[in-house]
This record gives C-alpha cells, sequence and structure tokens, in this order.
C-alpha cells in the first residue's frame, strides 16, 4: 500500500515525421499501448493541428494516457498515469516508443501520492481505495523518488 498509482512521462526522440502527423495512427496507437499496458479505455479526444501535429487523450477507467507531437522535430511527448495494480503504466510507455519508432525514449516514473503517512490511510482497504500493493521502503517516503530510464532503439 505504497502509492496510489504510477505517473510515467515519456520523452520520445527521432520519431518519423510521417507517423508523428498521422492523426489515425496516432489515435489507435494510443488505445492500442493503454490495452498492452492491460488499462481499460474509456473514450477519447484528439486534435490534428496545421500544419503538423497532433495531440491525443485518452480516458482510462485506471486514469489517462496521452501523447503530443512534434512531426518537424521528430519528437512526441507522452504520459501515462495508472491507479491501483491494473494497468502497469510503463507497458503503455514503451509500446508507443516501439510503435512510433523512437531512436531514444526518456521515461520518468513517478509514484503518487507516495508521501501518504500511514495514520493518513489506517484503516483503508487498498483496493478499495485503488491503491497499488506495491511495498515501498517503511511504506513513507521523505522526498519524491524518481526513476529515469534511458532506452535506445535496436534498429
Amino acid at each position: 500500500m505504497a502509492h496510489v498509482g504510477v505517473h510515467c512521462l515519456v520523452e520520445l526522440y527521432g520519431c518519423p515525421l510521417e507517423l508523428l502527423d498521422d492523426h489515425r495512427f496516432i489515435q489507435r496507437t494510443l488505445k492500442a499501448a493503454a490495452e498492452h499496458a492491460g488499462a481499460t479505455w474509456l473514450g477519447e479526444a484528439s486534435h490534428r493541428f496545421e500544419p503538423q501535429g497532433v495531440t491525443a487523450l485518452g480516458l482510462l477507467a485506471e486514469s489517462h494516457i496521452t501523447v503530443h507531437t512534434w512531426p518537424e522535430l521528430g519528437y512526441a511527448a507522452a504520459d501515462c498515469f495508472t491507479c491501483g495494480d491494473q494497468a502497469i503504466a510503463e507497458d503503455a510507455c514503451r509500446y508507443l516508443a516501439k510503435e512510433l519508432q523512437a531512436k531514444r525514449t526518456t521515461i520518468v516514473r513517478i509514484p503518487r501520492a507516495a508521501g501518504l503517512k500511514p495514520s493518513e490511510v489506517e484503516g483503508i482497504d487498498p483496493g478499495r481505495a485503488h491503491m497499488s500493493r506495491e511495498s515501498e521502503a517503511g511504506f513513507e517516503v521523505q522526498s519524491l523518488r524518481v526513476e529515469r530510464l534511458e532506452l535506445t532503439s535496436t534498429r
């Protein structure tokens, strides 16, 4: 009962312009990433900008997933926030990196509500509160621990 969920921020570099500017591809890929992570898809909103770029948001039962593209830079920024143990945010981010053919990817993993004190969760059922059962050392986290993962394409 360490935190309520995981929020991953992902930076995708060296992606092909044509993929980043393909509105339908971005929509399909975002939904597939959420499903790959074990999340429950509830709906979406998206927009294609002129002259280029796409922003898409997937509403999940576990929270959300988004992607914002800058085709002219070969760059996309995305995030995935999942509550509880059902969906794995990191899996969604890795899926996005693979499908967007990123040459370089950085993922920042942030456990949300990791600073909850034992007295603040006393008597609360983690399952009913959609909390992760993943344990952190000593439960109480004094400062935010951020994990930065560098992924490099093997292409």
